[in-house]
């Protein structure tokens, strides 16, 4: 896969705004680049920082796939049946509305569990991300390709295996891009609800300290995770969905 410059001259052109910035400002709101790269390495360096960065990419990865299940079989659902359709699609709409915050006084409420709270708060901000991408993946199906798939008389496995899923899959992989990108701000607020170790208690902390430099150095932590984790998925759907790339150079 050949890597594009792009991307590289966006983040250092970012890197060379902070840094001028940080040259016309105290360092306690602006901290150079430098400073936050050494605090970066005590956190890489530290086995307590480090266990915490681990916690939080757990609790992303569980509450995605938590969110993953049911809202891939929901949007399946609703594909397959018009009626499911009608009755879930506007609850979905309704969730999607509901605040972040909002999920967080829910689950305090209701779940004495920490981590269960904090993954029942990933879960349902990203559960309708998923059910409407695979639902529009699904009703995206070539009526042509369906007909020809249903004139071999397929088993319903068959037809899962061979129709739904191949179709579904852009879907898929669009949903886990976006959801990485949109957990990583709920994750943090989450985990200020009696947590003891991850992200967002760990930004906690270094606010009560009005430590900027430290607060920068997770942040950049957990943008890190999301843009490696979106990385890995896009690896995987590259490989999975080559057979496109092979049919298009066909043509």
């Amino acid at each position: 896969m050949r890597l594009r410059k792009e991307p590289f001259i966006s983040f250092v052109a970012l890197v060379a705004v902070w840094e001028v910035t940080a040259h016309f400002f105290p360092p306690f709101l602006f901290p150079s680049t430098l400073t936050i790269g050494k605090e970066i390495l005590v956190i890489l360096g530290d086995p307590k920082q480090v266990v915490s960065a681990i916690a939080t990419a757990l609790r992303i990865l569980a509450g995605m796939a938590g969110a993953f299940v049911a809202g891939g079989l929901i949007g399946v659902w609703m594909g397959m049946s018009p009626r499911v359709e009608r009755y879930v699609h506007p609850l979905l709409t309704f969730n999607q509305g509901i605040p972040a915050l909002s999920w967080v006084v829910f689950s305090v409420i209701w779940f004495k569990s920490t981590e269960f709270r904090i993954w029942f708060i990933i879960a349902m901000t990203t559960l309708p991300a998923f059910a409407f991408q695979i639902y529009d993946s699904y009703r995206a199906m070539s009526k042509d390709l369906v007909e020809m798939t249903l004139s071999f008389r397929p088993s319903r496995w068959d037809k899962f295996r061979t129709l739904i899923v191949p179709s579904i899959l852009p879907g898929i992989a669009t949903a886990w891009k976006v959801n990485l990108g949109n957990v990583a701000r709920v994750v943090v607020v989450a985990e200020l609800v009696g947590a003891t170790v991850g992200v967002g208690f760990e930004l906690l902390q270094r606010q009560q300290l009005f430590d900027m430099a430290g607060a920068m150095a997770w942040t950049m932590v957990l943008v890190l995770f999301v843009v490696v984790s979106q990385g890995v998925v896009t690896l995987l759907e590259t490989s999975l969905l080559r057979y496109r790339a092979q049919s298009e150079r066909g043509l």
